[in-house]
């Protein structure tokens, strides 16, 4: 595995490095120690898909253009110049800097391709083509390799050429249309939620393509259209439609499954979430409140007949909610077991005790900002756990170290900088 590249604290102690009794020893390689990955995309689905290859242990080398580094490291809030949105995207991976449509790019390319695993792309279709770095030429380089392309629209079909954003797929897939108040506009996210999905589909697409790789030997290609999988996650919508000619409308906080289900205020102004899909935790919410006499109605029996009394719920829920704290209605609901959780904001989340039993936020060092705190590795394996050894490295910090490694001279370094590849 390659160290952290400047030698110096990376991963602090947190809760999540305090191994349970069952856990194995903590110098447990990773479970993908020994897979080195190709980061040459830009934005967030494919370096998120990246990123959290190397979070279990995956060399990623991120690729990034000499004059145009990856839009990312711009967006958003910054400390010192240094964007901080970068310093997640761009942690555990190493970066180097190569002009592929340059003759020196592309041959350089195809030396790092013959020792990868998986390359990681998101540019238009055709563009890779176009500089003779296609799949024809990568799998020559090396038939193992898993080349994971992933656009807004995917490879074919007629969008194809189109630039592609998941905004256009938040847009496109039916999550706007369904996001926001019945008389508002379709409503947006507020962050990069389509992007964020297909990161997490990628990662595991490669994945499986590596297990197929297992079996037959050869690489494959991974073909991610960013429409896609956010329209799996919506759920039943085709098949409603297909059966029953449903489209689902904008229903607000509430949902047409089940009630009480929506955003309550408290009488000291702050707000909780009430969810209660289980027949039995919406029994228990309804004899909390004070209205036991609801849970005999007929209508009370099924998701869909509390869906369409939601008007009567909330107001039942919601005024006994109103007249507490919320420290008491959240007192009163876990006596009761009934399903509730405050609404947060980022403070709230960094000092919430189920949050930092789990470690889900941990702190680093980092050569440039010093230390910061950030979410952690996605989920806890027992036996070989994930880690961030460094977050997100400067343009162009390891070229040099990663083209030596490579087999590449002093001379032929300079020759690559003369170029303009570099």
């Amino acid at each position: 595995m390659t160290p952290d590249p400047d030698a110096t604290e990376a991963h602090t102690t947190g809760p999540r490095d305090t191994a349970p009794p069952h856990t194995a020893p903590p110098d447990t390689a990773p479970p993908l120690t020994g897979l080195r990955v190709l980061d040459l995309a830009t934005l967030f689905a494919g370096p998120i898909a990246a990123m959290m290859l190397g979070d279990f242990g995956a060399e990623v080398i991120k690729v990034e253009h000499p004059a145009r580094p990856d839009p990312a490291r711009g967006h958003g809030p910054a400390k010192n110049g240094v964007g901080l949105w970068w310093k997640l995207l761009g942690r555990n991976k190493r970066a180097v800097t190569l002009d592929l449509s340059r003759p020196g790019g592309r041959a350089t390319l195809l030396r790092l391709a013959a020792t990868a695993d998986v390359i990681v792309e998101n540019f238009r279709p055709g563009t890779l083509e176009r500089w003779e770095l296609g799949w024809p030429e990568l799998s020559a380089a090396n038939p193992r390799l898993v080349l994971a392309r992933v656009t807004g629209f995917g490879q074919f079909g007629p969008y194809a050429s189109r630039p592609g954003f998941g905004t256009l797929a938040e847009a496109m897939s039916g999550f706007a249309a369904i996001t926001g108040e019945p008389d508002a506009p379709p409503t947006l996210p507020p962050f990069g939620l389509a992007d964020s999905i297909a990161g997490l589909a990628t990662a595991y697409a490669v994945l499986t393509a590596l297990a197929a790789r297992e079996r037959t030997g050869r690489g494959q290609i991974v073909d991610m259209a960013i429409i896609e999988p956010i329209l799996t996650v919506l759920g039943p919508q085709p098949l409603w439609y297909d059966q029953l000619g449903y489209v689902q409308p904008r229903t607000g906080n509430r949902t047409q499954n089940n009630a009480p289900r929506n955003t309550y205020r408290t009488a000291d102004g702050t707000w909780v979430a009430v969810s209660a899909s289980a027949q039995s935790v919406a029994e228990r919410v309804l004899r909390l409140v004070g209205r036991p006499e609801l849970t005999t109605e007929p209508w009370f029996a099924t998701g869909s007949g509390r869906a369409a009394h939601a008007d009567l719920l909330d107001e039942a829920v919601g005024g006994w909610i109103a007249r507490h704290t919320r420290t008491e209605v959240m007192a009163a609901f876990e006596k009761a077991q009934a399903a509730i959780a405050p609404i947060q904001d980022v403070r709230d989340v960094v000092a919430d005790p189920q949050y930092q039993a789990l470690g889900t936020l941990t702190t680093l060092f980092d050569p440039e900002l010093g230390r910061m705190r950030m979410q952690n590795v996605l989920f806890r394996l027992s036996d070989t756990p994930g880690a961030i050894r460094w977050a997100g490295r400067p343009h162009g910090a390891d070229t040099e170290a990663v083209l030596a490694e490579l087999g590449l001279t002093p001379e032929e370094v300079a020759a690559l900088r003369a170029e303009g590849v570099l």
